[in-house]
């Protein structure tokens, strides 16, 4: 018998905590398992030696754990080296930890490679999986991350929202939303659609370039075809297919531990593209909100398609481990509609760490202003089932 870890990483989501929840049960359907460890606040807490016991936590609390959004045992942003995960190696040395499941993106993923290669290098028989998580939807390999399902239905009941909001009181609409290099999140947005004229009328992602020109162009048509319009935009869209808008506005904003500028935190995208229609278009009435944090820890709003999969997620990485030496678990679709399906395998952490997947060509219209109907059948059954909604404006006007 050994001990294991349990941790989770990076940005919250509403169903990071199914997965936490599915390692744990599985961890304590087997004898090779002795103490099961939660690390706090993630590598951060582990290199302090900060465990929780997580086999004393009863079935009642681990299922309203598993449902409650944000990261149960708390989360991280260091991005370890190999100095930082010698010491996590040597607290796992100390306390026989045989076992480490850790919960998160790419760079989690990495994490795992490099303490999985150095526990080799030592001698020291350890099995480091990954569980995977992202809102972005950006992991390689796999076809879809747990928690991008759960933060897209956010995104979509938003934008229903708000473009009936926009019938209401008809002017321009501009919502950024998360995405600093893959557009998967910000494209969800295109669920919001029930009616052929409904917002969000025009949508951008960071894989096209999104000069202003273009940008003014695009609503001033829609505006003068809808008499108004609805869109979505990425945090991470570019000018030039290089630098982002945000960094444009921003060359000495704040960065994070991985070097990058902080998007999600600020308005300034918003305020900006909205003065700019504002400035060049003449229209009076233009609104502007960041999304922010909100999309990754909204409570009460699960996709539950979602949490089923992240929740086996965590249960998998158990299973797996008592068999292979390392691993991410990934997931392939079986179908579509009404037929979708997955299934899960094992893929090595070197095919995951650090890499990162854009939304693909097929799911981008031409114009590069909006999702395919392709994207529309790749999303639908990770966000589930959504409101219907209807409008009476549209009713003729009696005398």
């Amino acid at each position: 018998m050994a001990n294991a870890v349990v941790s989770q990483s990076g940005g919250p989501t509403g169903v990071i905590n199914a997965s936490l929840v599915g390692v744990i049960e599985e961890a304590c359907k087997h004898s090779e398992i002795d103490n099961l460890y939660g690390g706090v606040h993630a590598v951060a807490g582990i290199v302090k030696e900060q465990f929780v016991d997580l086999k004393k936590i009863s079935l009642e609390t681990l299922e309203l754990v598993a449902g409650s959004p944000s990261s149960a045992l708390g989360s991280s942003r260091d991005k370890p080296d190999e100095e930082y995960c010698g010491r996590i190696l040597e607290v796992f040395k100390k306390r026989d930890i045989r076992y480490f499941y850790y919960i998160g993106g790419n760079d989690s993923a990495n994490t795992c490679y490099i303490i999985n290669t150095m526990a080799e290098k030592s001698g020291y028989d350890l099995k480091a999986f990954h569980v995977p998580k992202t809102v972005d939807n950006d992991l390689l390999v796999t076809d879809h991350c747990p928690g991008f399902g759960t933060a897209g239905k956010f995104v979509a009941c938003a934008l229903m929202g708000d473009d009936l909001d926009n019938r209401a009181l008809p002017g321009v609409k501009i919502d950024v939303i998360m995405g600093r290099h893959a557009g998967f999140l910000t494209g969800a947005a295109a669920l919001a659609k029930q009616r052929e004229d409904d917002g969000p009328h025009l949508i951008y992602i960071p894989e096209r370039a999104v000069p202003m020109d273009k940008f003014l162009g695009d609503i001033d048509a829609m505006y003068k075809k809808h008499g108004r319009c609805v869109v979505a935009v990425s945090e991470g869209i570019c000018a030039d297919g290089h630098t982002t808008w945000a960094e444009k506005l921003a060359e000495n904003a704040e960065r994070d531990a991985h070097g990058n500028v902080q998007l999600s935190g600020t308005g300034a995208l918003a305020d900006f593209l909205s003065s700019q229609v504002k400035s060049e278009l003449k229209i009076k009435r233009v609104r502007a909100d960041t999304f922010g944090y909100l999309q990754r820890s909204f409570a009460g709003l699960q996709s539950e398609t979602d949490v089923a999969e992240a929740r086996q997620c965590g249960r998998l990485a158990v299973q797996y481990s008592m068999k292979e030496d390392n691993g991410s678990v990934a997931m392939k679709r079986t179908g579509s509609g009404a037929d979708y399906g997955v299934e899960y395998f094992r893929t090595d952490l070197c095919n995951v760490a650090e890499h990162t997947k854009s939304v693909p060509d097929e799911y981008i219209n031409a114009d590069g202003n909006g999702m395919t109907d392709a994207f529309i059948e790749y999303a639908a059954p990770l966000v589930g089932k959504l409101p219907r909604t209807e409008y009476l404006g549209t009713l003729p006007i009696v005398g």
